[in-house]
């Protein structure tokens, strides 16, 4: 199962998200991150007893009637707390927890690289292992949109509608982790987008 975990490939260009205080008080070097799960993801977790949530810095909210609705969803707000090796979330988890036998499988300090066109997290279960575990389908073709605000002096550049999906191999091992029968989760589910916006000083 280790093994399977270290090989997977698969946020967060993403789908990630930020301290929302930063709304209206951001300064250079600070960033907001937001990740949405797509339309049948929180229904399809639910179905097989797993509840999907994030923890540390980050918060987040169910858009819709409740988890197990066909057309909910979770929105993250992640903060950015370093800029290091792509977007870096330090201190902040995605959790799929299983709520009938209390297995979970934490994803720790989501780091978007949209160079790469993955998202990697730390996976305790894993030793600690960096573990590639979403793909970021659109990366390729992701173009920021720069506003230069020359009286605050400051450079805002932000990414919007970056589209994730689980990594060949991930839905499988996330399954096995949290001791689910084998197909509970389709191999590349579509998880969900993100959009992430980046402070800087403007010179």
């Amino acid at each position: 199962m280790r093994k399977t975990i270290v090989s997977i490939a698969t946020v967060i260009g993403l789908v990630v998200s930020s301290n929302v205080a930063f709304a209206d008080t951001a300064k250079p070097g600070q960033s907001m991150t937001h990740m949405k799960t797509a339309v049948g993801v929180t229904s399809t977790l639910e179905a097989a007893g797993v509840v999907l949530y994030v923890q540390g810095g980050a918060t987040s909210a169910v858009i819709g009637e409740n988890l197990s609705a066909a057309t909910s969803q979770v929105l993250f707000h992640i903060p950015v707390t370093a800029n290091k090796a792509g977007v870096q979330h330090v201190g902040s988890n995605i959790i799929f927890f299983n709520t009938a036998n209390n297995q979970y499988l934490t994803l720790k300090n989501p780091v978007i690289d949209l160079a790469k066109g993955v998202v990697s997290a730390v996976v305790p279960q894993a030793g600690d292992a960096k573990v590639d575990i979403l793909t970021i389908t659109n990366a390729s073709t992701a173009k920021p949109k720069i506003t230069n605000d020359k009286k605050a002096k400051q450079r805002t550049t932000a990414y919007a509608g970056t589209t994730l999906v689980l990594a060949p191999g991930v839905a499988a091992t996330i399954a096995s982790v949290l001791g689910l029968p084998v197909g509970s989760l389709p191999d590349g589910l579509a998880f969900g987008t993100a959009d992430v916006t980046l402070y800087s000083r403007l010179k």
